[in-house]
């Protein structure tokens, strides 16, 4: 077989561009004993390897230039979800859509799952460059806190009027703007609002600061097993949100409903990193509004804060998944959940609350140390109002001595899962830290329907 020289080569119809002559280089230094076939072999493997940098250095670019959803490059097959509990066909289905599309490394569905808007509410979608608005979702931030006063219970009083004075007191209901004035510096962030394109929306922002809205969302009173009176809030950036999410989710020629794909941005585009601007402002106003209200509430009570749990359940963040590297983690209606992360988690308005705590191991790592942000619902809303009666919920709540102000039978603690069954099926992931007994609760009345989805 004849030796190896650069003639031979660039006569068999190689181009000696930068590649090739490293190549090259690296095939003229084997040792004299060398044949042809082999270092043929090395060149033509540099320059597969240099084509494959080419095409997916375009792909890179095409995706980055594309504002909405991208499927999965041809020959990538979406990966399975990871499946916690008992679900419905049509939740599984959805979640399999969402992972047909964007730069998806796995996602799950923790034990409270149901149907959502586009993603399951549970849904958790791991990303290597993309985010989802449709995962996120409308109520941008949306999230629970809670925090234990130095009040005892037999410090509470009358509850009954305490309830009333709680419901005087604070905002429920869609559209509402707070009656008090709210200062807080992230409504004078102007770069933040421009950043986000969405300055048109600061002057609602301000007057709807510290109101808490409707459907599921509330301001509860909770003891913990020494009796201790703990406060629990439950809502997320109200109009602002909607309104973000809304326009990014047309900018980018995405679909609002169920069965539709997701509307998936890259985190480097223009678009995308608008979006996660606007996100991160609406994480800052959520935390802002709830922060509010417990200080309202405290004040109501005549109790100091010892003890904060706060946390978001519709949001993406930039984590370290250790040998899954970096990802951007969109949790829709879903906790993080990290080792030693702690998370508030609501059952219905007649079951215990509980704090949890994230555990480490291979099942929270598949995951995507992520659980639950609540008992999940078994009925809609309609079905619910549908199905069951007041007597029998009133009933629920007289057995579990609850005051209860406002909400409606689609609220009933029997359209919802139990949540001790829930967090069985995380008991490797999580474990309960302090269980939270309902003593009252206050929601929006049961005319009131949220038009601010998640």
């Amino acid at each position: 077989m004849p030796r190896i020289d650069g003639k031979t080569l660039i006569e068999m119809g190689y181009e000696p561009g930068p590649w090739f002559k490293a190549a090259l280089l690296a095939a003229l230094a084997e040792p004299e004993a060398a044949e042809l076939r082999p270092v043929i072999d090395r060149v033509r493997d540099a320059w597969l390897a240099a084509e494959r940098k080419k095409i997916d250095d375009a792909r890179a670019q095409a995706r980055k230039a594309l504002p909405a959803g991208v499927v999965h490059d041809p020959g990538e097959a979406a990966p399975a979800p990871v499946v916690v509990g008992e679900h419905d066909a049509g939740t599984v289905a959805q979640m399999n859509r969402c992972l047909a599309y964007g730069s998806v490394l796995g996602g799950a569905i923790c034990a409270d799952g149901h149907l959502g808007y586009a993603q399951p509410v549970g849904g958790v979608i791991a990303y290597r460059e993309h985010v989802s608005v449709s995962g996120v979702g409308f109520d941008i931030a949306c999230g629970n806190m809670a925090v234990r006063t130095d009040l005892a219970t037999a410090d509470l009083g009358d509850r009954d009027a305490l309830a009333d004075r709680l419901a005087r007191s604070l905002s429920f209901g869609i559209g509402r703007n707070n009656a008090e004035t709210v200062e807080h510096a992230l409504l004078d962030d102007a770069d933040a609002w421009r950043e986000g394109d969405v300055e048109d929306l600061r002057q609602m922002a301000g007057e709807q600061l510290g109101t808490i809205g409707s459907g599921n969302h509330y301001v509860d009173l909770f003891a913990d097993p020494e009796d201790r009176v703990w406060i629990g809030v439950h809502f997320g950036s109200r109009g602002f949100g909607h309104k973000a999410a809304t326009r990014y989710l047309q900018m980018a020629g995405g679909k609002e409903g169920i069965d539709v794909p997701p509307t998936v941005l890259h985190v480097e585009s223009e678009i995308g990193r608008r979006y996660l601007a606007a996100m991160r402002l609406a994480g800052r106003y959520a935390y802002a509004g709830r922060e509010w209200v417990v200080g309202k509430v405290l004040e109501l009570i005549g109790g100091e804060a010892v003890e904060t749990v706060h946390n978001h359940h519709n949001f993406a963040w930039e984590e370290d998944h250790g040998d899954a590297g970096k990802a951007w983690v969109v949790r829709k209606g879903a906790t993080p959940a990290f080792p030693g992360q702690r998370g508030f988690v609501g059952g219905s308005m007649g079951d215990d609350a509980v704090i949890v705590e994230g555990v480490g191991g291979a099942a929270s790592k598949a995951i995507w140390r992520s659980t639950i942000h609540g008992a999940g619902r078994t009925f809609g809303r309609r079905e619910a109002i549908r199905r069951f009666a007041r007597p029998e919920m009133d009933a629920w709540l007289k057995e579990r001595r609850v005051t209860l102000r406002g909400a409606g039978l689609d609220e009933s603690p029997m359209a919802y899962r139990r949540l001790d069954a829930v967090l069985a099926h995380h008991a490797d992931t999580i474990r309960v830290v302090t269980r939270l007994r309902p003593l009252v609760v206050v929601m929006a009345g049961a005319g009131e329907v949220d038009p601010y989805k998640d």
